[in-house]
């Protein structure tokens, strides 16, 4: 991939941002050596390395490696059987560190499931804790070693210690004696060549016994190892090296059993810096909210909601755009700072991230085709008056691109062909585009030209694109318009800017018919758009409430099914009962009536005993026959029914009305509150209408009247509004209220729709004021919602 299309495209201000979540000098020289990919097997695994890194954040949380350090050079003196020093042992046991910190990590995952990309390389870390335990035991610091590193360098720093506090008990008695008589410069002793010394005054220097070591820089103090001392210090001297030899003793030790782990060590530092690269990565696309590009050797790209990675994600604009399956070219045209440049480079950076291994801040599921080369000619500069030596740089540029693209190259301009005469810039422009064509390469251009629109239209495999734009507001939307050319809208936004209408007009006059028919025709084509699209959203919304409601009527069929089976089982269980119960008292009769026969029995008792059966029989008879009875009395049978007729459905024992005739086969729906059940007639039964019902009949009974109340007593439980006009709906509504009073409905429900809520406020407001209704309320999820209300009568 050439170098200038990375720095073109800013691929190099993505790697300083992923360089920021490596740790280790090793993972950041490979942040800096990435560039884009052309092999898909080495691309996707390069993706799927991200992708498992991102699962694991995701579910483990954010793993550190800090603290990993270059040891290579420690491992290389090992094999040659060197001493490391504690600074190079203390490095060793960061690594081990790191490498126990990321094992441990890695170990959080669900065992359950199957091993990913990372799996071997994490479970085949070495953190060698005693070893590592070993060395933060011996070594304290980079120039400390702890006392209890060996029992040799401890029994000699015991010593040293109490040497050290002769000394110190020899000075003090000199000092102040020393003192008292004015022979030193000050009452601190201090250290020459590694030895104790005094401070004597060059006057007094025959005053006091002992070795010269140093002196001031004016002659005026000498440093004097006083004679009492020296053996002491001699001692001091000798138990500094054998301190220094007990410490290197130590080194040698612990040098020589890493030397003995060398392989697990190598290992460590050959994995830890790609492990930090790749989860780097991870923590680069959960910054992005990025997902993992699915790749073909098709150069298709259809990118969903991308967005600019170096913009804000809470301010930038989405996109979708897609390219090479129906089309190899994209000319994108609409007005400046519309984002028509912003998009190219979001194709061609996130395009140049996917290659690299990297996630890409768009929705999931987006394609990217394989490109061996990017091309971009696009500049910042944006200004209307653009100089020839600017047309030329360009062309150089385009030049250099036309000798290298193919069919495996993707090609972005910005702004081909301006920069020179409208006329032979579009021209060029064409010409260009044609060229590139006939090489099968992938192309994005933007333009401003409307003969590149024209070519766009009339050329296979060439298809325009627009940035919308608000007219209203000035503002761009930054929403990608494929198939649609879009309008530069001059005239529009200078009208807005406060250009007079006479020199809008005069302009307008100017330009060729065909131009003029063109930009009207592009001025449909986008009312057109703009209508279609709220249609589909409009459609959209209804199928959504079609489908929600659709739902809600499953799961009322399905629990109505449940309580017709309960009430089966339940029948069942007590007719069980029943006849168990039947068959004891039948038991008991036949063991009393045989004793009787054979011991004999007077006609009294015989008569009590049967006068008990009976009463038992009569008493079950009561309370489970009575039903039986009254429901075969009224079975519909071959009965003549009509729609809105009160019948109950034996099997549930529950009351509904006829919605539908029976059919051949006697099939008809029943309603039963809000839910319809289709049933035969022969699990049927008519209800027997109360008193008050018939004394309502009676009154109403020929005439007008009696055709009115007939009418009423045959009302549904449910009116639908919807649709209706206000004045019709109102009516609609005061004549079912008055019916379904009439049919002594105790409850029923009104469908109003939940559109602008006018019909639902009109239910509302009538409900409130009719004095037959005793309360009303939103229907439940199950009912329609806010979407219907459902009246309970007095």
């Amino acid at each position: 991939m050439n170098k200038k299309v990375l720095h073109t495209l800013e691929f190099d201000k993505i790697l300083d941002r992923l360089s920021e979540f490596a740790s280790s000098p090793k993972a950041k020289e490979r942040v800096h050596s990435l560039v884009p990919m052309t092999d898909i097997e080495d691309i996707n695994k390069a993706q799927k390395e991200t992708a498992d890194a991102l699962a694991r954040v995701y579910q483990s949380g954010h793993i550190s490696f800090s603290g990993l350090t270059e040891i290579g050079d420690s491992l290389v003196r090992l094999e040659v059987g060197s001493t490391l020093g504690m600074g190079e042992l203390i490095n060793i046991s960061k690594t081990l560190d790191v490498a126990l910190r990321v094992k441990n990590f890695g170990a959080k995952r669900d065992s359950s499931l199957e091993a990913d990309s990372l799996s071997e390389r994490l479970e085949m870390l070495a953190p060698l804790s005693p070893y590592n335990n070993e060395i933060k035991r011996c070594i304290i610091s980079e120039e400390e070693m702890a006392d209890d590193a060996s029992p040799g360098l401890k029994n000699v720093r015991r010593k040293i210690e109490f040497t050290n506090a002769k000394i110190r008990e020899q000075l003090d008695s000199l000092v102040n004696s020393a003192a008292d008589k004015g022979f030193l410069q000050n009452n601190k002793v201090t250290m020459r060549n590694g030895r104790y010394c005094l401070p004597v005054k060059n006057e007094h220097r025959s005053k006091v016994d002992g070795l010269v070591h140093d002196q001031s820089s004016t002659g005026s103090t000498l440093f004097v190892e006083p004679a009492v001392v020296v053996k002491y210090n001699n001692e001091l001297s000798e138990l500094m090296i054998e301190e220094a030899k007990e410490i290197e003793k130590v080194l040698a030790a612990l040098s020589n059993e890493a030397a003995g782990y060398i392989d697990e060590l190598r290992y460590d530092v050959e994995v830890l810096p790609v492990l930090d690269f790749i989860f780097a990565k991870a923590e680069l696309a959960k910054e992005m909210s990025a997902t993992e590009p699915i790749f073909n050797l098709d150069r298709r790209i259809n990118i969903k909601k991308g967005r600019h990675p170096l913009i804000d994600k809470k301010k930038v604009v989405p996109i979708d755009i897609n390219l090479g399956k129906d089309f190899e070219l994209l000319v994108i045209t609409g007005p400046n700072t519309g984002g028509k440049t912003v998009s190219l480079k979001t194709v061609g950076l996130i395009t140049l991230m996917g290659q690299a291994g990297l996630h890409i801040p768009a929705f999931d599921k987006s394609e990217l085709g394989i490109f061996k080369e990017i091309y971009a000619d696009i500049g910042d500069e944006q200004s209307i008056e653009q100089s020839l030596s600017t047309f030329s740089s360009h062309m150089v540029n385009i030049v250099s691109i036309l000798k290298e693209a193919d069919r495996e190259s993707l090609v972005l301009f910005d702004e081909l062909g301006a920069g020179t005469d409208p006329t032979e810039g579009a021209a060029l422009a064409m010409a260009i585009l044609a060229n590139l064509q006939a090489r099968d390469a992938r192309v994005m251009a933007t333009t401003h030209y409307s003969e590149l629109k024209v070519y766009a239209l009339s050329t296979p495999g060439v298809v325009n694109a627009s940035l919308e734009f608000n007219i209203d507001t000035l503002m761009p939307t930054y929403r990608i318009l494929i198939g649609i050319p879009g309008k530069s809208n001059a005239f529009a936004i200078s009208k807005k800017l406060g250009l007079s209408d006479e020199i809008i007009e005069d302009a307008a006059n100017r330009i060729d018919t065909n131009d003029k028919r063109f930009e009207d025709v592009i001025a449909e084509l986008n009312r057109s758009r703009q209508f279609i699209e709220e249609e589909e959203e409009r459609i959209k919304k209804r199928r959504a409430e079609i489908e929600k409601e659709k739902q809600a009527l499953e799961t009322d069929v399905e629990k109505l099914a449940e309580k017709k089976e309960s009430l089966l089982a339940d029948a069942k269980r007590e007719a069980s009962k029943i006849l168990s119960e039947a068959k004891e008292m039948a038991d008991a009769s036949i063991k009393k009536y045989n004793k009787w026969g054979l011991g004999g029995a007077t006609a009294r008792e015989m008569e009590e005993e049967r006068t008990k059966l009976r009463e038992k029989i009569d008493a079950v008879t009561k309370t489970n026959g009575i039903r039986a009875k009254e429901s075969q009395r009224n079975r519909v049978g071959n009965k003549q029914l009509h729609i809105g007729d009160m019948v109950l459905v034996l099997t549930m024992g529950i009351k509904g009305t006829v919605s539908t005739l029976p059919d051949a086969k006697g099939n008809l729906t029943v309603t039963m509150g809000i839910m319809k059940s289709n049933v035969n007639v022969k699990d049927l039964a008519f209800v027997e209408e109360d008193n008050s019902v018939k004394m309502v009949k009676d009154k109403y009974s020929s005439g007008k009247g009696s055709i009115g109340m007939s009418k009423s007593l045959n009302v549904r439980v449910e009116k639908n509004l919807v649709g209706m006009r206000y004045d019709d709906a109102r009516a609609e509504l005061i004549k079912y209220i008055d019916d379904a009073y009439l049919a002594h409905l105790p409850q029923v429900r009104i469908i109003h729709g939940r559109g602008t809520g006018a019909l639902k406020g009109m239910v509302s407001d009538y409900l409130k004021k009719c004095k037959y209704v005793k309360s009303f309320r939103e229907g439940e999820y199950n009912e329609g919602g806010t979407g219907a209300t459902v009246v309970t009568f007095k």
